[in-house]
């Protein structure tokens, strides 16, 4: 069978009709922005299983119920401050290895400016540089 997507305009649309919920079944795709909106309007999403919006990771190892010995929390150790590295690693150097990476990976199908953007962010988001 066909899935059907709503978008944050077909929940408007119907809210606005008078329709005040809508049957969520494995057909019925919504959209983020239509969950949000539905949230908004007060507009009622059925559903006989969990609802997860699109942007919310399933993670079943924290919402299921877990039993025995691996059900017991363990503190965590204490983070040591990060040191500053004496002598920084040669940027230039790593973002050549990732770019020949992903180039190998991936050959031509990837933009050589935006892969050269995005590394740069990355290296210097990472304090790298």
């Amino acid at each position: 069978m066909a899935k059907e997507f709503y978008t944050e305009k077909d929940i408007e649309d119907l809210f606005n009709r008078g329709i005040k919920s809508l049957q969520l079944t494995e057909n019925v795709v919504l959209t983020e922005l239509a969950y949000e909106k539905a949230r908004r309007l007060d507009f009622q999403l059925i559903s006989s299983y969990a609802v997860n919006p699109p942007a919310a990771p399933v993670r079943p190892y924290l919402s299921e119920r877990q039993t025995g010995p691996t059900a017991q929390v363990k503190p965590m150790p204490p983070v040591a401050a990060a040191q500053p590295t004496p002598n920084p690693p040669n940027t230039a150097a790593i973002e050549n290895r990732i770019r020949s990476a992903v180039i190998a990976k991936l050959g031509d199908q990837v933009d050589a400016t935006l892969l050269n953007n995005v590394i740069h962010r990355v290296v210097k988001g990472i304090g790298l540089k």
